[in-house]
């Protein structure tokens, strides 16, 4: 991070440790909360995944946040705090790469990190290894997430809006039928009535992806948009920062997710 030019403060609440979570709810959730009132911070990038966001979302302060908006950078559990951020106070954040996965990820990763974090003019997303799972174009706001986390989310008062979305969604170490069920359950929850299209990102260690792109076109293809797979999102070695909360044109013909507009102000 440093090398990149950024300036950092680690807060001591990193360190903290409470069976299996990184210190206490409140603890957490006090932490959160600070670094997004403190005006000396203007971004915040998560340690790590693991487990626990979700439990600290009823202790965020939503007005002060909404106040504040800043770069928040994170991905697979942090899925949780994205859509809340998103979907609650109304902000732009970013699903990108830890502390953790940032050190031992490929050089991309550090790069579209930067690039995400510093240029502030729209993106396009490609696929590297685009295969259409279902053709089409379509607009809508983007969210991105990991799938086991959004469908923990089902049913909460913390679900996302998936309504005229474009929903990027990966997933690890998923075998085919959980993944199945998990779309199943979000469906039964009418989670997709209208949503706008759909991306795949990594499904690391989830059996055969041919499996995988044979779940979402037989669960979702009878709500005829587009689905596109092949983006370098979530859990491998590269790992592309993209925000969260923009509109975006998501086209199987081109292989593409082209953003609309800049995360980032212009100084």
């Amino acid at each position: 991070m440093e090398s990149m030019g950024f300036r950092l403060a680690v807060p001591e609440e990193v360190f903290q440790a409470s069976d299996f979570l990184a210190g206490t709810d409140q603890c957490r959730a006090n932490a959160v909360n600070r670094l997004f009132a403190d005006p000396d911070i203007d971004g915040i990038i998560c340690a790590r995944g693991g487990y626990g966001s979700m439990r600290i979302l009823p202790l965020l302060n939503r007005r002060s946040i909404s106040r504040n908006p800043k770069v928040f950078v994170g991905f697979s559990d942090i899925t949780a705090l994205l859509g809340y951020f998103v979907s609650s106070c109304a902000m732009v954040a970013f699903h990108g790469p830890t502390i953790t996965t940032l050190g031992t990820g490929d050089s991309l990763t550090r790069e579209r990190f930067l690039t995400a974090l510093t240029r502030p003019k729209p993106l396009t997303l490609t696929a590297s290894k685009a295969q259409v799972v279902c053709p089409g174009r379509a607009r809508g706001t983007f969210f991105c997430g990991n799938l086991t986390v959004l469908c923990h989310l089902t049913g909460t008062a913390f679900q996302p809006d998936y309504d005229g979305c474009i929903l990027l969604v990966e997933d690890r170490g998923e075998a085919p039928y959980r993944i199945d069920r998990m779309l199943t359950q979000m469906i039964m929850a009418g989670c997709f009535n209208k949503i706008s299209g759909v991306a795949l990102g990594n499904f690391s260690d989830c059996g055969s992806l041919d499996a995988v792109h044979r779940i979402f076109a037989e669960r979702l293809g009878e709500l005829h948009i587009p689905i596109l797979s092949g983006f370098d999102v979530g859990h491998e070695a590269i790992n592309t920062t993209v925000p969260v909360g923009l509109a975006v044109e998501l086209d199987t013909f081109a292989g593409t997710l082209a953003f609309t507009g800049s995360a980032l102000r212009e100084e």
